[in-house]
């Protein structure tokens, strides 16, 4: 597995990402933002931080780095794209998943463990997990109230786009669980076509036990097998 991991001036996952994807077997390389191309890759994985000094909006000037007309090609080519807290910030900058990442509704940078509800696990991206198993991830980020208009949440709903929501220990989607104010507990949201994920939460600190979880293990894993086997899940 050919792993692109795309790094931006701010950007500070970038290395946990990499080291992530060699625990698993994987086979990492960074991609520069004013890089051209991606090379001949499997999956690109966009990384927390600050990219640009997260300047005009979170993600907003990173989605608009050279590189990010390759990987816009790649994912509508089909390629599997992740992006992590500010990887998603730019993914919806760039269009590739609908909405945006607003201010904490505490307008206050959060950083702690959550409990994350599995919504969908028929994606390439989940398929390890099991339905509404509930999982826990650090956060860490002042921009990850995910906004939409009405029609958009509703479709997202409809087509089980939704992988993720903030949930409380017993798997309830509670306003108390919810750190961000997110539209319907959001965490995490898949494209139409399946191949392009954002999440707030980082599951790349989340993979060995020293990390206090290996809640996010299963995600590398689930992209691992379908780089090995691409059938459609």
């Amino acid at each position: 597995m050919k792993v692109a991991i795309i790094t931006f001036p701010g950007s500070n996952c970038d290395y946990d990402l990499y080291k992530c994807v060699q625990f698993i077997g994987g086979s990492p390389e960074f991609k520069w933002h004013q890089d051209s191309s991606l090379g001949n890759v499997d999956i690109v994985m966009l990384p927390g931080g600050f990219s640009y000094g997260d300047y005009l909006r979170a993600g907003a000037i990173a989605s608009m780095s050279p590189i990010m007309e390759a990987v816009q090609i790649f994912a509508n080519g089909g390629g599997p794209v992740l992006g992590i807290c500010n990887g998603f910030q730019m993914l919806c900058e760039a269009n590739l998943l609908p909405g945006a990442l607003l201010r904490n509704e505490s307008l206050l940078f959060s950083s702690k463990e959550v409990i994350l509800r599995v919504e969908n696990n028929s994606s390439i991206f989940t398929k390890s997990y099991e339905h509404h198993k509930t999982l826990r991830m650090p956060i860490a980020h002042a921009e990850g109230n995910y906004y939409a208009d009405q029609e958009a949440l509703d479709r997202l709903e409809k087509e089980g786009r939704v992988m993720f929501r903030y949930a409380n220990q017993n798997g309830e989607t509670t306003i108390e669980s919810n750190p961000n104010g997110s539209a319907n507990n959001i965490a995490g949201i898949i494209n139409a076509h399946g191949n392009v994920m954002g999440m707030m939460p980082h599951p790349e600190r989340a993979v060995e036990s020293v990390l206090g979880s290996v809640d996010g293990l299963e995600l590398f894993k689930s992209l691992l097998a379908h780089i090995v086997d691409p059938r459609p899940v």
